[in-house]
């Protein structure tokens, strides 16, 4: 099976690509607007990427993967490890993909034990949900854990369900106690999940929209999922209007409870990604490059307090024992010009980047990282891949999807 794979030796610290060849798609801002022209799109980009000296290590001893994506680039990136002792970098070309959320939930009768185990038919890895252009797709690891595509990669995630949505610019998604994909629908303010007939089906908005209507009023984004329910989700603003929420980017982010249809947190600067970790809320206050939590007081009230500062706009969260997974991107001055970042960038004599800081939770400090420079300055969304070493996917719309074909209890070769 064809792949776009880049390798480096474990001292091997920088990784360069000419992406010639990857699909001349323009690249949206988060309102929905093209930042490249079309004659941009068409000339080849160089792209470069470079990786801590103990990232391998790191994820060898975690035992994990990486999932990330680029809307900017088109792509699904899947950071693992090579046979040499290197990064493996996996490429996907997927229309605009955003969100992502992996499945954690274990089959029925399965545990920790099972699922690992080789020959047990049960994959070691969940299905991936992701939020891309005018789609909601799952993906699932069709591979049993001895098995291996092209003797490489021990997970292959192929698209098998396909919503056909529409565009509607949905950001975080994530998996209700059904299975179903509850997903950020910004183009419409509110909360969604797929319909059989619709584009959409409602599941909730704030309290301030009043109507469901084709507005991006608010830029509602970030997505925290409770027990296979949604609990918080954050928002640029509270703005009723149309685009209102670009008046509002300093100091109008909102954190909102959806049980309770009440704003918990304000105050924030274009707040994203809200993740519950050992029982505590953690997201990104994006417009000042900070990673923290919620804390909240006896009347459920809370207040943002900072734990570390990383040098980016700040979206895509994951969490793995102590260690938080931060996605960066270079901020759109052009759009975000005068936000607290681009002062903390000048007190900290540093440049904004693209890529992923690994944080250690006890120290609040970066351990290792995934940086891309070049063409590429935006990420929004990472997951973390359990009991993963080389990870692979396939795109709906390739001879890679027509040509492969799996079913329960095939032999062990694949492809």
């Amino acid at each position: 099976m064809s792949k776009d794979n880049l390798n480096g030796g474990a001292d091997s610290k920088k990784l360069s690509h000419l992406d010639a060849e990857h699909p001349k798609s323009a690249a949206f801002d988060e309102g929905g607007e093209t930042n490249q022209s079309p004659s941009a799109i068409d000339q080849p980009r160089t792209v470069d990427y470079s990786v801590s000296g103990g990232l391998v290590a790191r994820l060898a001893s975690l035992n994990i993967s990486l999932a990330l994506t680029s809307y900017q680039s088109g792509l699904l990136y899947l950071i693992g490890r090579n046979k040499e002792n290197g990064i493996n970098i996996h490429q996907t070309a997927l229309p605009k993909p955003m969100g992502l959320c992996l499945d954690t939930r274990r089959p029925q009768g399965a545990d920790a034990a099972t699922t690992d185990k080789v020959g047990s038919g049960i994959p070691a890895t969940g299905g991936l949900t992701l939020t891309g252009g005018y789609q909601i797709m799952r993906f699932e690891n069709t591979l049993q854990p001895n098995q291996r595509v092209n003797e490489a990669f021990d997970a292959c995630y192929v698209p098998r369900t396909v919503h056909v949505t529409g565009t509607l610019d949905a950001h975080d998604v994530g998996l209700d106690d059904e299975g179903r994909p509850v997903f950020v629908n910004t183009r419409f303010n509110c909360l969604a999940r797929t319909s059989q007939r619709h584009s959409f089906e409602v599941v909730w908005k704030p309290p301030f929209i009043t109507d469901i209507v084709d507005e991006d009023r608010c830029h509602l984004n970030g997505l925290a999922m409770e027990n296979g329910k949604p609990r918080y989700v954050t928002a640029i603003s509270r703005s009723n209007t149309i685009d209102g929420w670009r008046d509002r980017r300093s100091n109008g982010g909102i954190v909102i409870d959806v049980q309770s249809n009440e704003i918990v947190c304000k105050g924030l600067s274009m707040p994203h990604s809200p993740r519950l970790h050992n029982g505590r809320l953690w997201l990104h206050n994006s417009g000042t490059g900070e990673l923290g939590v919620v804390e909240f007081d006896t009347a459920g009230k809370g207040s943002f307090m900072p734990k570390v500062f990383c040098p980016g706009f700040l979206r895509g969260l994951a969490f793995h024992g102590n260690f938080a997974f931060v996605g960066l991107s270079k901020p759109r001055y052009k759009r975000f010009e005068g936000l607290a970042l681009d002062q903390k960038l000048k007190d900290a004599d540093a440049e904004p980047w693209c890529g992923v800081q690994i944080i250690d939770l006890t120290s609040n400090s970066c351990v290792d990282w995934f940086r891309i420079d070049g063409a590429i300055g935006e990420v929004y969304d990472l997951e973390v891949l359990p009991n993963c070493t080389t990870p692979m996917a396939v795109p709906p719309h390739s001879n890679e999807a027509a040509q492969l074909v799996t079913y329960d209890g095939m032999l062990s070769a694949v492809a």
